[in-house]
């Protein structure tokens, strides 16, 4: 069967899927709707009085950690099987939130904030090597769709509640951070079953495989581009909402804009997109992304930049619908959790990359640099994603 198209399927988007995806899917959602700590950090270290320097010293090692535990878990998941490396992440995470909401100096909070990166994307390369090792063909490529919007429900529903919550104490947000992902691993000990590893005994189990694989490297590149790009809505346009002199409620405004089409739209989309061939929407995907995001430099009104968001989020959506199936239909069956981890990992790093980007174009060139560079990122993407399309045909029919 070619999984180079997304077929339109023949039951509901949400039908027809096994047992193993709902406990993950639901697992996720539980750990999603928790993760209160991350996002409020940054008010965090304030009520504890740390500087603004010391404050973006941590914020970066809680991006190296993240980096680090994306490779590290996608490692683990082929080594010692997907659920027992699933369980072991959600079971250090809390360990390591504990260790940073009790860190008396600098040093140990950066310390402490690197364990919580690293633990927090420990088994997000193992939920996702479950659900590919679950399903196949249509079904993987709605599996992935399904699961970027569980993960966008959790996160909105996190940020509904963390501002309320947090008024009451940042201790309840790291208690509930840390009781969801034990809930998680509870889920995963009990019901999910247990699976061997699917390693190959004549290969040692590090990244070579996938670093011989020119084809997923290239698409990783394209990838992490792509991410440095989307992660420009997180540094580079609530800078830019401050330099015009809004308030940061204009922000709150973007935020929710985006979270409420990223909740209504994706299951609207999969079947209207089901028709065109999947390397063709993540391309229009792209540019959307790219050109929504680089229409902030035109923005200077409350209601421009919402306008900005509605673009880039449908970008997005579209993005979620097929891209977390493509880098599985690309993996080998024993080197699922690597493949994995090194999407994520991409992310990781284009989270990171974001914030020095922009504050070097800011500072050297100007704003229209960041939305002029984010625009024909894009654009060159999906020209790029073209060239490399007959190749990627031929490794997803053989899926």
């Amino acid at each position: 069967m070619a999984t180079s198209t997304i077929p339109a399927p023949r039951t509901s988007l949400f039908g027809d899927l096994p047992r193993t995806f709902w406990i993950v899917a639901a697992g996720t959602l539980a750990n999603r709707i928790g993760t209160m700590v991350v996002p409020f950090l940054v008010f965090f270290l304030g009520s504890k009085g740390v500087s603004t320097a010391a404050t973006g010293t941590i914020v970066i090692a809680l991006g190296l950690g993240g980096a680090a535990g994306s490779v590290a878990g996608g490692w683990l998941a082929d080594r010692i099987g997907p659920r027992s490396a699933l369980i072991l992440g959600l079971v250090a995470a809390p360990a390591a939130l504990g260790a940073l909401y009790v860190a008396p100096t600098i040093a140990l909070m950066t310390a402490a904030a690197v364990l919580v990166g690293l633990t927090g994307k420990l088994y997000p390369p193992a939920a996702n090597a479950l659900v590919a090792g679950s399903v196949q063909g249509e079904r993987r490529t709605r599996a992935f769709s399904l699961m970027h919007w569980v993960f966008n429900i959790g996160t909105a529903g996190a940020a509904t509640m963390a501002g309320f919550l947090a008024a009451h104490g940042y201790a309840l947000l790291f208690a509930i951070d840390a009781v969801t992902c034990l809930v998680f691993a509870v889920i995963a000990a009990t019901l999910l079953p247990r699976v061997a590893a699917a390693r190959r005994t004549s290969e040692r189990g590090g990244y070579g495989v996938l670093l011989a694989d020119r084809l997923m490297v290239i698409f990783i590149g394209l990838s992490l581009a792509q991410e440095i790009v989307y992660s420009l809505t997180e540094y580079a346009i609530p800078l830019s909402i401050r330099l015009d002199g809004l308030s940061p409620a204009v922000f709150g405004v973007v935020a929710v804009v985006n979270a409420v089409l990223v909740v209504v739209l994706q299951p609207v989309l999969y079947p209207r997109l089901a028709r065109f061939g999947r390397l063709h929407v993540m391309g229009w995907s792209w540019v959307v992304v790219g050109v929504g995001i680089g229409t902030t430099g035109l923005a200077h009104t409350p209601t421009a930049y919402a306008l900005s968001a509605v673009i880039w989020s449908v970008g997005e959506v579209t993005a979620g619908i097929v891209s977390g199936g493509i880098a599985a239909d690309l993996a080998p069956a024993h080197a699922q959790g690597r493949y994995q981890g090194a999407m994520i990992w991409a992310g990781s790093l284009g989270r990171l990359a974001a914030p020095v980007l922009t504050t070097f174009l800011f500072a050297t060139v100007g704003p229209a640099a960041v939305w002029w560079t984010s625009a024909l990122t894009g654009m060159l993407g999906a020209v790029a994603l073209v060239r490399l399309m007959p190749a990627l045909r031929v490794r997803l029919a053989a899926a």
